[in-house]
């Protein structure tokens, strides 16, 4: 059965990849735009841009400052769990464990380059009790504590907002369902995850999410929210997406 699932999401992958071809981009040449400084004013974005992520009903999100927008990164953990790092994160890795997607962090960002390690009041330890309310999307103490010191620190929240923000911006995604649990490896292109991601997410747009890879394996997909976690373009993040035309999808544990 397992065989049967995995060729059956594999053709859904593919089928994306043909879909993905025929989507119109966001602009005339929105990948070819010159990124902006983070000093200089930031062009009106379209309707399309600011429409909020998942309708009108998503709770009004913590107000964040001094920066332009966030990443929302969401890391494959079977590709994390065959790397080096694996052996220091039993909680994400160990026997028994079968994560899928987690959210690696959501990162304070400007049109150019980003801010990190920010001197905060709130200190640099995350107690267990805030970091219990995301540890099912966010499955290291370890991960949660460097998240918030490098990148939640940057976001002008206090720590608890912070991570209700990460909570909310998770909850405003919808995981597409032949990518959310792979029962056997399969070979797609980052493109036709992108096209997946797109199809499951109205408003999301091309220029709004990359996809990056570990070597041949797919690595991350990031989307670009604005501060009230409505989806935007982010053309400096989308160069970054991966070059490869072909990918590995771990399966699952």
């Amino acid at each position: 059965m397992g065989r049967y699932t995995g060729l059956f999401a594999f053709g859904l992958l593919l089928a994306a990849s043909v879909v993905y071809s025929l989507l119109p981009a966001d602009g005339p040449a929105e990948r070819s735009t010159p990124i902006a400084s983070s000093t200089e004013t930031a062009p009106p974005r379209s309707p399309e841009q600011r429409q909020p992520a998942k309708g009108t009903d998503t709770p009004e999100a913590p107000q964040g400052s001094g920066f332009d927008f966030y990443v929302l990164a969401l890391s494959w953990s079977p590709t994390f769990c065959d790397g080096e790092a694996a052996g220091r994160n039993r909680e994400q890795c160990g026997a028994g464990k079968d994560f899928g997607w987690v959210v690696h962090g959501l990162w304070p960002q400007n049109e150019t380059g980003w801010p990190e390690n920010c001197p905060t009041p709130e200190g640099s330890r995350v107690p267990e009790r805030i970091g219990r309310t995301v540890i099912d999307i966010m499955p290291s103490m370890g991960l949660i504590g460097h998240q918030w010191r490098k990148h939640g620190s940057c976001s002008g929240l206090g720590m608890t907002d912070y991570f209700k923000l990460v909570r909310q911006a998770h909850d405003t995604i919808r995981l597409p369902t032949e990518l959310s649990n792979v029962d056997i490896e399969s070979r797609t292109s980052p493109q036709a995850v992108e096209a997946a991601f797109i199809r499951s997410n109205p408003g999301l747009t091309r220029s709004a999410v990359a996809v990056t890879c570990d070597r041949e394996r797919v690595d991350e997909v990031r989307i670009c929210l604005d501060r009230s976690l409505g989806f935007r373009a982010c053309p400096e993040v989308d160069s970054r997406s991966c070059r490869r035309s072909e990918i590995t999808i771990p399966p699952t544990r």
